[in-house]
């Protein structure tokens, strides 16, 4: 009964861990296509904000802020409409909830203008029809973007010939979600100076266990990085729900699951459950993971290149005495690029106003001045600029808009605390990495709809427990098996190397 509950409790949880390296700053083919000419003429149904605006509604992921409201309302909003004739109105639905309150809104044909979710999920978006053509929607009304956001970005946010959504996060972005990111002062506490294993990390959890009893442990049972620890070769996730993995080097897609990297996760992790390392907590309450980290209590969470300058002043808040830092397991393993970002933008068929979406993010990337504005609001009023850096006035603002959600190189400054070292760190990040083989490839599940739905639910039930370690791998890992089997995952692995074979026939191999 306890696997069975538990299950439940995990079945979005498990959505929002192919999301991890987005960070979180509030804690971290059915339908018509729109034409130019209908993009143009799109306002007609909008409704029409204060002065005559258009409105162009956003669907948020987070919680609203009276400051973030303030902002919207007084200060973006009237530089939308003096410049661009728009105004948004943002929609929230908080992190533990998002991602379904988006699918039944989206199913609903609720007004969205535009909306954020992971770039791996997008072909399971496409095919439900939850994002329509952007490609004269792009055309007709984002000259701008298009400077700073190279074709070879956009690319990744295409499903068989058509853009469908907006990859983002135009930043290095090598490992992506294989980093682990630590309290740093704890760690220097308890006498270590690195993390690079799965054992240091299990060292490091014991030892501040023993000096800080008042620390509570792991904010995260980190799969991805952890994987990337164990494997004997580097894996990308290339289907819905983690279900399925590219190996890099030997070319061929495999079940997550019946790999011997998801054994040896799955016993790291009950091993930490066992010495009473991990608290129930991290399974019954996955996506709180980020939000965990900010009473600065908690030892580490899965991270990305940055996150401990997204969550560090939330952390700080806390305990002043906080430092963080992301750590590469197995570091000297090659380093892959596996997305155009983890970020994409879409617009749904329901839109009213898909053209007005596309000129706001047009006029978001203009130009860094908007871009800033976006993030931190007007310069002078939370922030200076000095030596190309940002100085915080008070530096627990956590600013406006998700900085994660925009980032573009051609744009990005540090705040003044980010040390020389991680810009260094930041900038040559991705010199000596791999382009992934599959980093443009989306996964089409319509042949395979009825089977994806049984193995998720059967990985949901049986394996995300095993996964996190909350059950042991060997006495629950050969019936769980035996599910997944009756389930199609063999079925379903093969239609996902059927597909492989095609598009590595039409594009090559990366490396």
């Amino acid at each position: 009964m306890k696997k069975k509950v538990l299950g439940l409790l995990l079945s979005i949880s498990m959505l929002a861990a192919c999301l991890a390296g987005c960070g979180n700053q509030a804690v971290t083919d059915g339908g018509a296509a729109t034409d130019a000419g209908a993009a143009d003429t799109a306002s007609a149904d909008t409704g029409a904000s204060a002065g005559g605006s258009e409105k162009v509604v956003i669907l948020y992921p987070g919680e609203e802020t009276d400051a973030m409201a303030n902002f919207i309302n007084n200060e973006l909003n009237p530089r939308l409409a003096e410049e661009v004739g728009i105004q948004v109105e943002l929609i929230y639905k908080g992190w533990d909830q998002y991602w379904e309150q988006k699918d039944i809104m989206l199913a609903a044909n609720e007004t969205i203008d535009l909306y954020w979710d992971g770039l791996p999920d997008l072909s399971s978006m496409v095919n439900k029809s939850q994002c329509q053509p952007l490609d004269d929607l792009i055309k007709a009304n984002c000259p701008d973007m298009l400077k700073v956001i190279p074709e070879s970005q956009l690319a990744g946010g295409v499903v068989d010939g058509v853009q469908y959504g907006i990859p983002s996060a135009y930043a290095p972005s090598s490992c992506m979600y294989q980093l682990v990111c630590v309290r740093e002062d704890l760690l220097e506490g308890v006498g270590m100076k690195e993390i690079k294993t799965a054992d240091d990390l299990k060292e490091y959890a014991t030892k501040v266990a023993e000096q800080y009893p008042e620390m509570k442990g792991p904010a995260d049972v980190i799969f991805k990085p952890l994987t990337r620890n164990f494997a004997d070769e580097q894996y990308t996730w290339c289907a819905y729900a983690d279900s399925v993995v590219y190996g890099e080097t030997t070319k061929k897609a495999y079940s997550y699951f019946e790999t011997d990297a998801f054994k040896q996760v799955a016993d790291f992790n009950h091993s930490m459950y066992e010495a009473g390392l991990y608290k129930d907590e991290l399974t019954t309450n996955y996506n709180e993971r980020d939000s965990r980290m900010q009473p600065g209590t908690y030892l580490w969470v899965e991270g990305s290149l940055g996150k401990e300058n997204e969550i560090s002043s939330a952390v700080r808040s806390n305990d002043p005495n906080a430092t963080l830092k992301s750590y590469l397991l197995n570091p000297d393993a090659d380093k892959f690029i596996t997305a155009c970002g983890g970020e994409v933008l879409c617009v749904p068929y329901s839109a009213a106003n898909p053209a007005g979406a596309m000129k706001f993010l047009n006029w978001l990337y203009k130009n860094q001045e908007n871009y800033l504005f976006c993030l931190y609001g007007p310069e002078g009023e939370n922030y200076k600029l000095e030596n190309g850096r940002i100085v915080l006035n008070d530096p627990g603002f956590e600013g406006y808009f998700y900085e994660w959600m925009f980032r573009n190189a051609n744009y990005t400054l540090f705040t003044s605390d980010v040390s020389e070292e991680f810009i260094k760190e930041y900038q040559e990040w991705d010199d000596n990495a791999k382009t992934s083989d599959v980093i443009a490839f989306h996964f089409d599940n319509s042949n395979v709809v009825e089977i994806e739905t049984a193995i998720n639910e059967v990985i949901n039930q049986r394996f995300v427990p095993i996964e996190c370690g909350y059950v042991d791998y060997e006495s629950n890992f050969p019936d769980a098996q035996a599910e997944l089997k009756n389930a199609g995952i063999d079925e379903y692995v093969a239609e996902v190397q059927r597909q492989l074979d095609e598009y590595f026939a039409e594009n090559g191999y990366n490396n």
